[in-house]
């Protein structure tokens, strides 16, 4: 399609079909109760991902691979430590410390490297 979006919509069509073959093979039925009992946020993980595959599409020709690839990491990273800090989704709080801080900022400090290098 030659644009970012375009790339994200062929990049989820194959992953769906391989999803479906698999489902096909392994006879999977899912539970629709259960399914029907997720909460909002787990539906969406599919608006995520088709957002970090658009903008690793779009930012990778622009910034190249590996900076494309560290600022999503970090990016995932500093939501990560949101998270855990405030025991979001369910999970058990993990507080935010400086280690845990020092940690994102090398991996931001990798982009720069990287971009220099």
């Amino acid at each position: 399609f030659g644009s970012p979006i375009g790339s994200a919509l062929i990049s989820f069509g194959v992953g769906t079909i391989a999803l479906v073959v698999v489902v096909l093979v392994l006879g999977f039925r899912p539970n629709m109760a259960a399914v029907r009992a997720l909460p909002w946020y787990a539906w969406a993980g599919g608006l995520y991902g088709a957002l970090f595959v658009s903008v690793a599409a779009y930012s990778a020709p622009r910034l190249g691979v590996g900076p494309t690839l560290i600022l999503l990491v970090a990016g995932q990273l500093v939501a990560a430590l949101l998270i855990d800090n405030y025991g979001l989704f369910g999970l058990a709080r993990q507080p935010l410390t400086m280690l845990r801080l020092a940690g994102v900022a090398l991996v931001v400090a990798g982009v720069v490297l990287v971009r220099r290098g």
